[in-house]
């Protein structure tokens, strides 16, 4: 019983010197069950995968990447350095994870917070000249109206390339794509009511 379990563990007669002779050597296995045993055990005997111009790399599945390494498997200093990078990653992430959070929780305050109301525009009071002539038409001095009042003041506080931001303009440069190529309807015709009626 003994026998038969230590021949299982080495079931190949000279031992593969990376995955793709481990590989080979497996192909050759008489069942499917076999063979899938035997290529298991290549897969946890081997990390690397030998490459098209010589060398090896190893493809670390967790990170989505591959690295080069000297053998077959990773040296110590290349698991290392590996295990830095993977480090690393997950820090990168859990910063974007936090960041993302963060930029979420804004647009969700923005869209909450209702907006002040516009400031009325305060002018100076105007000095008026004397005249013995007679008083002139004043004429009204335009006031930006609210709205654009409104939208100054955000376009002033809000961060550059902030998607909250340019959202507003980018809308409005839609609609007014929209009005230039989407024709307007004609006014609807008033009946001459200038017939006679008889």
């Amino acid at each position: 019983m003994l026998a038969s379990a230590e021949a299982r563990a080495q079931w190949w007669r000279s031992s593969p010197k990376d995955f793709e002779d481990c590989a080979d050597l497996a192909e050759k296995a008489k069942t499917k069950q076999d063979k899938t045993a035997q290529l298991a055990e290549c897969n946890s005997k081997f990390a690397g995968r030998r490459k098209p111009g010589g060398g090896y790399t190893y493809y670390d599945f967790m990170q989505d990447r591959s690295y080069d390494i000297a053998g077959p498997n990773p040296t110590p200093e290349e698991q290392k350095r590996i295990d830095l990078e993977y480090t690393a990653y997950l820090e990168k992430q859990r910063r974007s994870s936090i960041v993302a959070a963060f930029n979420a929780k804004q647009m969700q305050e923005q869209e909450k917070a209702p907006e002040p109301p516009p400031q009325p525009q305060q002018h100076p009071p105007q000095l008026q000249q004397a005249s013995l002539r007679s008083p002139t038409e004043k004429v009204p001095v335009p006031v930006a109206s609210p709205v654009k009042q409104a939208a100054r003041i955000r376009a002033a506080q809000c961060a550059k390339n902030a998607f909250s931001c340019e959202w507003p303009r980018l809308s409005q440069s839609l609609d007014d794509l929209k009005k230039i190529f989407t024709p307007q309807p004609a006014p609807p015709a008033t009946p001459n009511r200038t017939a006679k009626r008889g």
